[in-house]
């Protein structure tokens, strides 16, 4: 890729959009010189509403910088992990990853790719000494709920994790080379339990608290 062709997808600071298709490679040349020994993937955004009614421009946008960029980013950085025999990746999946999630389903959707993604992926890195961490954090404090159009992320019954929380919890789940990382006690509990429930009554639950979320 030529310079003019990658720096257009380059904000202030090296700052990209992932929403933009270039992005990753942008972002990879700026860093090219660069021994990159941890890949941290965060960026993603919802949105809300009926699947029927809701704009697919958005929703193209939100798969792409939620899942393809995610794992058109790990593509670029990982064989010069490879060679070096180090890396350490944590991905921000969500426990959305667990659940189908009507009024959010390509949300629900998208999370579910990155926690699947990531134990394939961490699996196959096994013998590398190349960790993978999928972080999954659930209602946070941050600026989700009104990208998504929502009121608040704010569960029944559940305080809204502080985004500094998690991110420390994160990276220590990454250090010990953890494979799936469920940030609360509760939502530890919660995911253990939608095991033993059938999808259909989950997915039935879940549509109606967040029917009354809207």
């Amino acid at each position: 890729m030529r310079d003019h062709e990658f720096q257009q997808d380059l904000g202030p600071a090296g700052t990209a959009d992932l929403a933009g298709p270039a992005a990753p490679q942008a972002i990879f040349e700026q860093t090219r010189d660069e021994a990159v020994e941890i890949l941290i993937n965060n960026a993603g955004f919802g949105l809300r509403g009926a699947y029927a009614e809701t704009d697919w421009a958005t929703e193209s946008r939100m798969i792409q910088v939620n899942d393809t960029a995610l794992a058109h980013l790990i593509k670029l950085f990982l064989p010069e992990m490879l060679r070096r025999g180090s890396g350490r990746i944590l991905n921000v999946a969500s426990t959305a990853a667990f659940f189908p999630g009507p009024m959010h389903s390509v949300y629900y959707a998208s999370k579910a790719f990155v926690l699947s993604f990531s134990q394939a992926l961490a699996e196959e890195l096994e013998p590398s000494g190349i960790s993978v961490t999928c972080l999954c954090p659930g209602p946070t404090e941050t600026e989700f709920a009104r990208v998504a159009g929502m009121k608040s992320v704010r569960l029944p019954n559940l305080d809204l994790a502080e985004a500094d929380d998690v991110a420390e919890f994160g990276y220590r789940a990454m250090k010990a080379r953890e494979r799936v990382a469920v940030h609360g006690g509760r939502n530890k509990l919660v995911v253990q339990a939608q095991r033993f429930v059938p999808r259909r009554l989950i997915a039935r639950a879940m549509g109606r608290m967040q029917r009354r979320r809207l």
